[in-house]
Parts: C-alpha cells; structure tokens; sequence
C-alpha cells in the first residue's frame, strides 16, 4: 500500500496538491503522506480533474467502493478546487499556516454503486468564491456516470 495508485493526469506536470501544499500530510490529498492516497489533481478545460485506482482494501463489504473512501477522495479533490481559486485570487495563506483554507461542510450524495476495481473519474469547479468563503461542486463518475456529487464549503482559515 506505500506505493500512489492515483493514476496521473500528466506524470511530467506537478499536480496542485505537488505544487501548491507539497509537504502536507492529509490522507487523502498530501504528497507527503507515503501511506495515504496521494490524490493528484489538475487543471483541465474549465474543471479540476483526476483519476482515482481503488485499493483492494477500499471495498465496502459488498465488491463497491465504500462510502467513507468515496467522501475522502471527493474532500480532497475540492481542496484542489478551492486552493487553485485562491491561488488565482492571491488569496495567501498567513505565514506559517499550511493552508489558506479548510473544510467547513461537505454535502455529499451517493447515486449509484461506484466499481471497486475499476479507475474512476474526479472533477471539480468552484461555484462561488470571495476570501472568506469558497464553494466548490465535485464528483466522482465512472463510465460517464456520476457516482457521487457533493457540494464542499470551505472557510478561510485564520489561527486564533
């Protein structure tokens, strides 16, 4: 399992988490997590995209994708979403806080059983944005299906 089965959009290109938060360690999301999943997002004609290969490990019981792996990856990619808004707003982090924003909800919608063995689809696009609040819409597809949709709300984070 040390080893990213997120499949690259362009392997030659740094991902958003790469560039923008390489040193983060998130589960999800964090490149500098040798266990976690190592989501890589990208740009990509209006949306933010990435492929996602399940694990073994990630089955729910039933031969599908579980749930809990499915809000994972879905969190992770709208913070890809909401980083790269930000960044094209200059909207910085304070000096010495990892992120410039964190996940205040996510309204997540299961539609269809997602494939346990099969490479699935993210996409991502923000719906809404100023420096204290940004919205992003994600969801996972797979053969041109949307299996999952969640809306994410994410707050600028100011350490007290």
């Amino acid at each position: 399992m040390g080893e990213s089965r997120t499949i690259d959009e362009g392997s030659e290109q740094p991902s958003i988490q790469e560039r923008l938060f390489p040193t983060l360690r998130c589960f999800g999301c964090g490149p500098a997590n040798p266990k976690g999943l190592r989501l890589r997002s990208f740009p990509a004609e209006g949306w933010v995209v990435a492929r996602f290969a399940p694990w073994p490990e990630h089955d729910n019981g039933l031969g599908y994708l579980n749930g809990g792996i499915i809000a994972t990856v879905l969190d992770c990619h709208s913070a890809a979403v909401v980083l790269l808004e930000a960044e094209r707003n200059n909207w910085t982090a304070p000096v010495g806080v990892p992120l410039p924003y964190v996940t205040a909800g996510l309204d997540l919608r299961y539609l269809r059983p997602s494939p346990l063995g099969e490479t699935v689809e993210l996409r991502g696009v923000a719906v809404s944005a100023n420096e204290s609040e940004i919205v992003a819409d994600v969801e996972l597809l797979w053969e041109g299906k949307t299996r999952a949709a969640a809306s994410a709300r994410w707050k600028r984070w100011l350490p007290r």
